[in-house]
């Protein structure tokens, strides 16, 4: 069977969602064990999966990133769970929600490793993913950060992605809802997993200051 076909047939657990830190505000100040100055980030590019184990490979180990949570955001219903989201009508993207030390690591340079990690020439869908759930966003927390992703995305649309249209959409974070369990750091839980073929580092250079 191909691997993308796994997501069909992956589990509807109807398991409870842990709650995360809330969306409302950057400062992560009031998670467990998180430092003073620890701020929140949230991409969404295709299938959860494998855009949290790509963080997690590339900025785990002391290289700034203290927590990541797979969830939903960006729709209008309350409290969904991935049958719902999975339909599309929810309005909902798979997204990754972090909690970074500024001190380590940027949000800018966490939005470069975005831009770097994924196509998102792709209109609502990566890979063989298709669908609103699977499109390319960053949910913003605060003006500085809706700047800074304004500003790095323009710049990789002229330097990075010139052969397409970036169709990232660039929003404030609404109400964050965690994944069910099962999803939390899936590729670790289950080697071999589905991936999206999409994902994976591109080897752009330095975008200019």
């Amino acid at each position: 069977m191909p691997l993308f076909l796994t997501r069909l047939f992956r589990p509807f657990s109807m398991s409870s969602r842990p709650m995360a830190f809330t969306p409302e505000s950057n400062g992560a100040s009031a998670g467990p064990n998180f430092p003073d100055g620890a701020q929140k980030a949230t991409v969404a590019a295709g299938c959860f999966w494998g855009v949290e184990h790509m963080y997690r490979r590339y900025f785990g180990a002391g290289k700034g990133l203290l927590d990541a949570r797979v969830g939903y955001i960006g729709g209008d219903m309350k409290d969904p769970g991935y049958r719902a989201v999975c339909t599309g009508k929810t309005g909902h993207a798979e997204a990754l929600q972090v909690v970074f030390d500024p001190s380590i690591v940027t949000y800018r340079q966490l939005l470069e490793f975005f831009y770097k990690m994924h196509d998102p020439t792709t209109k609502d869908a990566q890979g063989p993913d298709r669908g609103s759930q699977y499109r390319s966003a960053i949910f913003y927390h605060d003006e500085e950060q809706g700047n800074i992703a304004k500003e790095v995305t323009a710049k990789v649309a002229k330097e990075w992605w010139k052969t397409g249209t970036v169709t990232t959409d660039v929003a404030p974070a609404g109400e964050w809802y965690d994944a069910e369990t099962y999803h939390q750091k899936y590729l670790d839980e289950n080697p071999g997993g589905y991936e999206c073929p999409s994902h994976y580092l591109r080897a752009f250079p330095k975008l200019s200051e």
